[in-house]
This record gives C-alpha cells, structure tokens and sequence, in this order.
C-alpha cells in the first residue's frame, strides 16, 4: 500500500487558524486517484460545521473509501458522511478501548467497523486489513498533525505532499506574494516572498518620515 500524507501549511508551519486554498488542495489530491481516504477524529470534528447533508449524487463504486480513525468514539455524524457523494462507503477503525455505545451506534448504521489495537488503534494492522479486505492500493491521509505523526512515528508513510500558502499566521494573518522559486541542493526548496502589509507599514511609522 501506498500512504500519502497531503497537507495544506502556511509559511510558518501552521495547519489551523488561515483559510487554505480548498479548491487546489483537492484538485492535486485528485493526482493520486487514491482508493481510500484515511481522516482522523479530530479533523472531522473541526469540518463537521461545514460538513451538509447532501444525497451522493455519484453511485460508481471508484470512488474512495472513507476511514476514520476514532477510538474514542467521537464521530457521531456518521450518517451526513456517508450522503456525501465523495466516498463509496465508510469505516470507523476502533480499539478495545472504544465505548460498546458507539460500536452498536456503528452497528444500527450499518458503519463497517475494525477494532484493533489496545488504547489506540494499531495503524499498521489496520492498513493491512484495509489492503487485504477492501484492496486498498492508495491511501491518501487528509488529516491534522496528531494522526500524521502517528503514521510517521510507524513508518508507514511513503510520500509527504505539502502546499505552501501565502499567508503568515503569527499573531495575526499576513499576506505574502510570492517572489522566487528554486530547487537546490539535497532535495531544499527556496522560496522568496514579500509580507504585502510592508509597505502600508512604512508609510504610517515614524521613522520613515523626516
């Protein structure tokens, strides 16, 4: 199996608290043509605002599964992500510390589920029965820094994918433009941009006026 971490950052490393370009970070996700998209709990309960109802409107069986890691059993709006029309179904990867409340909520759904592992789930073995049970040959990771660690930490991740954004979250968001690309030595990018606000800052301190 093939793990692709796909993440959108800013230019100091935040993943949170910036708007990202949503319409590109899933055009090039579309790259991999993955068979199954693996989300932690914590990122689905951070969309589960903008997260709608909406009837699949796409019945082909090539699209990805989808499946969330959740041992805790924290993800209760199974039914709104399988109406999605983005994935072909769902399952939830448990533990033996999962709650026996939110497997029989996954039961009543009918929510495909695979508990593995003691307090957390064990990630390589449930990659390996994804492989096996469902012929998973892509998986691509759409989730925060907790599982991509995780996955990290395992080895079991081949490929990062990163898309730079703009935009400088320090105390308060700033915008940059950007100036030069170039590829050097030892596989390092280095990229050049402009704070936009740089100006407007000059003009209105003191120490640019006479």
């Amino acid at each position: 199996m093939r793990v692709i971490l796909h993440n959108a950052v800013s230019m100091d490393g935040r993943t949170d608290s910036f708007e990202p370009d949503v319409g590109l970070f899933y055009e090039v996700a579309r790259h991999w043509d993955e068979d199954a998209t693996l989300v932690g709990a914590d990122t689905l309960l951070a969309a589960s605002e903008e997260i709608s109802s909406e009837t699949a409107a796409d019945p082909s069986d090539d699209r990805p599964l989808l499946v969330v890691v959740d041992s805790r059993g924290r993800i209760r709006i199974w039914e709104q992500l399988l109406r999605l029309r983005h994935w072909r179904g769902g399952v939830a990867l448990c533990s033996a510390s999962t709650p026996e409340e939110h497997l029989e909520y996954l039961d009543v759904l009918g929510v495909e589920r695979l508990a593995v592992g003691a307090d957390r789930v064990d990630l390589a073995a449930a990659l390996r029965w994804l492989a096996d049970r469902h012929g998973v040959d892509t998986l691509r990771v759409d989730s925060g820094g907790a599982l991509n660690r995780a996955l990290l930490r395992a080895e079991l991740v081949d490929e990062v994918s990163v898309l730079v954004h703009p935009v400088l979250v320090g105390e308060a968001a700033t915008g940059l433009t950007l100036e030069a690309v170039q590829r050097r030595r030892n596989g390092t990018v280095w990229l050049r941009y402009a704070l936009e606000a740089r100006c407007a800052r000059k003009c209105v301190s003191k120490r640019y006026f006479p």
